[in-house]
């Protein structure tokens, strides 16, 4: 399998034949679709990838379907500049090697307190990394020991903050990476989706789904993580009678069948031991609750495509909807609509005009990639098989643009509050379209 170095408009190749088996209809139809082995299971497998396959096959057979998958140590991790600087000859992280490279200089990381809850999550703090590396070795020193914070590294802005030092490659699989390009070109907004984590044996994540719905991947670069992952609508099994999402999934409370009586409802749950220099792929909209099971340093991106950007556009509509709820008593007021899509920002990271100024990024980086593809191929009459996922890309975008024209909350807001016309964006994609194909 060929790695690459993540760029602007990242595609991998994508043969014509693929690009059309999934026209809108078919992308859901794959995603619904299961083995009659898997229907009558509770707790689950995953595939593991020891060997490489094409693009074309996990195209789709997991970003399509949306199914989870590791990948071997061989097929990413082993190569990567992590892996042999951050990792001792026993397989622990290297804290001398961290030092040195990364704590030199004064450096705020942020740090979760896995022995405490507030509003559904760990109580955070920021901590300078030298500190917590020293926390880190002195509480492995001590054994663990139950008085001890628990602390945990999480979403670090690694590659923000050491932007020279390359410690990974994006595997290949992952490189259509739609969130992560568009922040790139918003240095405005001093913000990505490339995290790194560390964290103690026995520090964890409750039980969440991730931003915007997304996919994620996660890359043990040392140590071993414990997953539990639910397919999209399990986690209505683990609301409570009032509708909020249990903070761990293995709490007592939940044989409380007043208190959640959905519960015994559960159908699917895949249970997946990740380990050492193994890589996850997460689903979009997949709830799932994470430990790690040793001293553990992890690589982790959120990303979003052509092939999930419909689940994530669902996501922002469905969140509106629950602020408007929320709110309804207030409907009356002045600007009410504009109110609400601050407090839609507020709570999920972006709003209408937001998402919409990112399908209009990602728009116009493919009609430009197409123009410059078409134009090359005017001169050899060879067709890139890169072009043909841009053209799977323009007419996801379509589609998202379409929903949104007919969507009666993104009419309320009017062209004022949009970057770009969205009549205009929709007619130079469907220009764009017409020429895929041609000689």
């Amino acid at each position: 399998m060929s790695l690459q170095v993540q760029g602007l408009c990242g595609a991998p190749s994508l043969s014509a034949s693929t690009l059309e088996q999934f026209p809108h209809e078919n992308i859901l139809k794959e995603r619904n679709t299961e083995s009659k082995a898997d229907q009558n299971q509770l707790v689950r497998s995953i595939d593991v990838l020891t060997e490489a396959i094409s693009y074309d096959e996990f195209f789709k057979k997991y970003l399509i379907a949306n199914k989870p998958c590791l990948l071997a140590p061989e097929l990413a991790v082993n190569s990567w500049k992590a892996r042999k600087e951050w990792v001792t000859e026993d397989g622990k992280p290297n804290f001398e090697n961290l030092k040195l490279f990364f704590a030199k200089d004064k450096v705020s990381v942020p740090v979760a307190d896995c022995k405490t809850e507030e509003y559904g999550s760990h109580c955070k703090q920021n901590m300078d990394l030298k500190d917590y590396l020293t926390y880190w070795e002195k509480y492995i020193d001590s054994g663990y020991p139950v008085d001890m914070q628990s602390l945990y590294l999480k979403d670090w802005h690694f590659t923000r903050d050491f932007q020279d030092y390359n410690a990974y490659i994006t595997p290949e699989y992952f490189q259509s990476d739609w969130m992560n390009e568009y922040w790139d070109t918003r240095p405005d907004l001093k913000d990505d989706y490339r995290f790194v984590y560390m964290g103690a044996k026995g520090t964890w994540t409750p039980f969440h789904a991730d931003v915007f719905r997304s996919y994620s991947w996660s890359a043990n670069v040392c140590g071993r993580k414990k997953w539990l992952l639910y397919p999209p609508g399990e986690e209505e099994c683990f609301t409570n009678r009032f509708g909020k999402l249990v903070f761990d999934v293995c709490s007592p409370e939940l044989d409380d069948v007043t208190s959640f009586p959905k519960y015994r409802n559960l159908q699917r749950q895949y249970t997946i031991i990740q380990e050492a220099g193994q890589v996850i792929f997460v689903p979009s909209g997949w709830h799932h609750q994470v430990w790690n099971l040793e001293d553990t340093i992890s690589i982790n991106h959120n990303w979003l495509n052509a092939c999930n950007v419909d689940i994530c556009w669902g996501f922002i509509k469905q969140s509106l909807a629950e602020v408007k709820k929320e709110i309804s008593d207030c409907k009356d007021m002045e600007g009410w609509e504009q109110q609400c899509q601050l407090i839609l920002h507020a709570s999920s990271g972006i709003d209408y005009p937001g998402f919409f100024n990112f399908m209009n990024t990602i728009a116009r980086h493919r009609i430009e990639k197409c123009q410059q593809q078409n134009d090359i191929q005017k001169e050899i009459s060879v067709q890139s098989s890169k072009v043909f996922h841009y053209y799977f890309d323009l007419q996801r975008v379509k589609e998202i643009l379409q929903d949104m024209k007919q969507d009666a909350d993104f009419k309320a807001l009017g062209p004022e509050h949009l970057s770009y016309d969205l009549e205009e964006l929709i007619a130079e994609i469907t220009d764009t379209l017409s020429t895929k194909h041609t000689e």
